[in-house]
């Protein structure tokens, strides 16, 4: 049997955290079981789902390199409504489904009784049964087609996260499978696809556990092979509490680029919300990958911790290749108006400052005084730039300059430090500290000789100069 999993977001809104990490986690176990992994846009609410809204999703997908193995044929709802149609009169045929003619006020009047009683909520009124005799069809009104669920026994499965989960049939509704209108109703949609794809795994958020025994009954109606079903418990903020728009906790995964953090960083934070591989904090998609399981999936809910995402946002960045890391972060410069020219090339200056910073766009600023000196801060200034600070920092140029251009190394700059201290009486903070407001604009600079080394002579040369 070929593993096959799904990721089926709705396009009513933007692609976020927790469908980011479903994705993850149903793209990592088809992978790990040489599998298939599909994408489905559910996009039956006309209304709502929009197209910049699936582009905002496959934009999300294709950067965090979750790429779907159907990209060139992604299965759209919309499209599927023939086939749904066709299979709800099949149950109808087959006496699996039937229609009903309840208005709204009998609805809400069965809805009330059932909060009363702790009952279902439907009294199944229009259902047919042998012996029963139905209400008169009232004129004028257009019926929803509603399943026969079973009423006795229970509804079973084996959830391979939470376990054995079991929901009385007495406590399900028979759902509406079809509206008035004829348009097809979520349960039964999911139903279908994931039959008509073959999903043989669904793994999906732990909100749609109530659903869960409504869809196993439609496939058994239909006579399909039942999938098997993983829950994964919801993401919570920082504070603990549901995340939602209110309180401001959710945004966009494009917005993560936005604040500078890696891909596969991302990927692996989630991929740790809520599994574990023993101790292991950071790793990489394929190590991911094989690795991964559903048993070690926990069943309680996870928490945001945005020090821990910048953590292995940090680790991403000084593992990065320094080419590649190159082409992310000349964009973040280029935006401050910073040109990226002559013979330093950005790439040796990656590797002189990436492991000071936690995200792209403050790496950005540690390169950006290699090519053009920024201005300091007052703070720093009145702290590092006394009186004597401008003539000692041309006596210390002076030095510098009498080393040869075959010999400007941080090797030979270095043994320049502490002959020249001891001649002026002073110690190294006082001399290394103004260095870099001279040379670079900021206090804040690795080791300076190194820095001055990679700067060049004539940049450095020129920049005491002024």
């Amino acid at each position: 049997m070929t593993v096959k999993t799904r990721f089926a977001p709705s396009p009513t809104g933007y692609l976020h955290i927790g469908g980011v990490r479903t994705a993850l986690y149903s793209w990592a176990f088809a992978k790990h079981h040489g599998g298939e992994f599909l994408l489905r846009i559910e996009d039956t609410d006309l209304e709502r789902s929009t197209q910049e809204s699936v582009d905002i999703i496959l934009q999300g997908m294709d950067w965090v390199g979750l790429h779907a193995d159907n990209r060139s044929n992604i299965v759209y709802q919309s499209k599927n409504f023939p086939r749904y149609k066709a299979l709800i009169q099949q149950l109808l045929d087959e006496g699996h489904a039937y229609h009903c003619y309840c208005s709204k006020e009998e609805l809400e009047e069965m809805r009330e009784k059932a909060e009363r009683e702790g009952t279902a909520t439907y009294d199944r009124r229009w259902r047919p049964e042998e012996g029963k005799t139905l209400p008169p069809i009232p004129a004028g009104v257009e019926p929803v087609v509603r399943f026969k669920m079973p009423i006795e026994g229970v509804t079973r499965w084996n959830d391979l996260v939470k376990g054995e989960i079991s929901i009385p049939n007495a406590a399900l509704d028979d759902l509406i499978i079809a509206r008035a209108d004829g348009t097809p109703t979520y349960n039964f949609c999911v139903v279908v696809d994931d039959m008509d794809m073959g999903i043989t795994h669904v793994i999906r958020g732990d909100d749609h556990v109530n659903n869960t025994p409504k869809q196993i009954n439609i496939l058994e109606a239909l006579g399909a092979t039942l999938p098997e079903y993983a829950h994964l418990p919801m993401i919570l903020n920082e504070q603990g509490k549901k995340i939602s728009k209110r309180s401001g906790d959710t945004v966009a995964i494009t917005e993560y680029e936005d604040m500078g953090i890696l891909p596969e960083a991302l990927l692996n934070y989630l991929a740790r919300l809520g599994w574990a591989h023993g101790d292991d904090e950071f790793f990489t998609m394929p190590q991911f990958v094989q690795w991964f399981d559903l048993e070690h999936v926990s069943a309680s809910p996870s928490r945001m911790d945005g020090k821990k995402l910048m953590w292995i946002n940090a680790e991403h960045i000084k593992a990065a290749d320094n080419a590649e890391l190159a082409k992310l972060v000349l964009p973040r410069l280029q935006q401050q108006g910073i040109a990226v020219s002559g013979s330093l090339q950005l790439e040796d200056v990656l590797a002189l400052v990436k492991d000071r910073a936690h995200d792209l766009n403050a790496l950005a600023t540690e390169c950006a005084y290699f090519y053009r000196k920024g201005t300091p801060a007052e703070a720093d200034v009145a702290k590092h730039w006394d009186a004597e600070a401008p003539a000692r920092m041309q006596r210390f140029a002076a030095k510098l300059a009498e080393l040869p251009e075959q010999d400007w190394t941080a090797e030979n700059i270095h043994t320049l430090f502490a002959p020249f201290c001891e001649a002026e009486g002073i110690k190294m903070g006082k001399l290394g500290m103004p260095l870099r407001l001279a040379v670079c604009g900021t206090a804040k600079t690795p080791s300076v000789d190194a820095v001055l080394a990679l700067m060049g002579k004539e940049e450095v040369l020129k920049r005491l100069a002024q």
